[in-house]
């Protein structure tokens, strides 16, 4: 073992997956004195989930490792900070990542606050992604995680300084194959368990379904980008950009078609072709950086969800709102989701498509 973090006390977000449990494993390999952790926050009777299933997994690893073990209850404020944004963003016809506001209210926000309310130097997480220190500035950097394919930056892009100094992402530059092969050689239960996936904390659900819950169905009429009315759909806040099927289009047009807009007022969904939801230019407000503003206008490449192809854009800042324009044009650009801008391998922070 090695002594040289001997006792930094770390909370490790277990949710009983094998990423945050070799997470926990390379920590304590690492000589730091950790303390696995399960948050809770959703309602294990709930649709969809595994509250239960995966608190048992987090408990046998944590055993298997040797390490305490602490269960935390943020059901009431996940549906605060996180499903009421979930809803509310669907319900003005823009389309919410309930993940990105899940790490900033929940796992680097109550949790990291509770650990550090209650003795811990650290938390960490099974995140795919990298913190570096800059030696000239100081600042600390969030980096993408080696594995492209995993890579979950995207998700972090609104952590602040204090966040990232107070944060380890222990798989950070390791690949999901091998954590998978390490979890194997030692033992860890739950080497082989597939990966979650589906809204942060809930697990994979039908999103019209979950909608459904808490806002209605609300017809209304398919119009063309002519203005024309061509069919009826079920309410626009179960369609988001570039969708393709859910609508009713009574005109044959030859062609696919997909959403290309919304107009809440009116409750009238507006539909295209494929060229239609080509964009080359977009405006992004709430804006955040990681370390410091960068210069009025600067190249980078930017991301608009998670693993989306990183596309070369030029940045405009004007007045807390910048204006990203693109060499080559992302399909299916739609209000409400992150925008997350990228220096190489560094990302320098983002902010909500308006």
């Amino acid at each position: 073992m090695n002594n040289t973090n001997k006792g930094i006390k770390v909370a490790v977000g277990m949710s009983g997956g094998v990423d945050s449990s070799v997470s926990a494993y390379l920590l304590r390999e690492a000589g730091y004195d950790v303390t696995g952790v399960y948050m809770q926050c959703w309602d294990a009777r709930a649709d969809g989930c595994r509250a239960d299933e995966d608190r048992a997994d987090a408990v046998v690893v944590a055993a298997k490792l040797g390490i305490r073990f602490e269960h935390l209850d943020f059901i009431n404020e996940y549906k605060a900070k996180v499903i009421d944004y979930f809803y509310s963003e669907y319900e003005k016809g823009r389309t919410p990542n309930p993940d990105v506001m899940c790490n900033k209210e929940i796992k680097f926000g109550m949790f990291m606050k509770w650990a550090l309310n209650n003795g811990f130097d650290m938390v960490a997480t099974g995140h795919y992604a990298r913190v570096e220190q800059d030696l000239s500035s100081g600042n600390y950097l969030l980096k993408k995680g080696m594995d492209d394919l995993k890579d979950q930056s995207y998700f972090l892009y609104l952590l602040n300084q204090k966040q990232l100094s107070r944060s380890l992402f222990p798989i950070g530059s390791m690949l999901k194959k091998e954590v998978r092969e390490l979890a194997k050689d030692v033992g860890i239960p739950t080497y082989n368990k597939p990966d979650s996936v589906g809204i942060c904390f809930i697990g994979e659900v039908d999103i019209k379904e979950f909608l459904k819950k808490r806002l209605p169905e609300n017809p209304g009429e398919v119009i063309d980008t002519k203005g024309e009315v061509i069919g009826k759909h079920q309410g626009i806040h179960f369609y988001t950009i570039g969708q393709r099927h859910g609508f009713d289009v009574t005109k044959y047009t030859g062609l696919p078609m997909y959403v290309v807009g919304k107009d809440v007022t009116s409750n009238r969904l507006i539909v295209g072709f494929a060229k239609d939801v080509n964009c080359f230019e977009f405006d992004v407000s709430d804006l955040h950086w990681i370390s410091s503003k960068p210069a009025d206008k600067f190249y980078c490449e930017a991301r608009v969800r998670h693993l989306g192809s990183l596309h070369r854009a030029k940045v405009s800042l004007y007045d807390g709102t910048a204006v990203v324009n693109l060499k080559e044009p992302i399909f299916g650009v739609a209000p409400g989701q992150s925008a997350v801008f990228y220096d190489g391998d560094t990302v320098m922070g983002g902010g909500i498509i308006c």
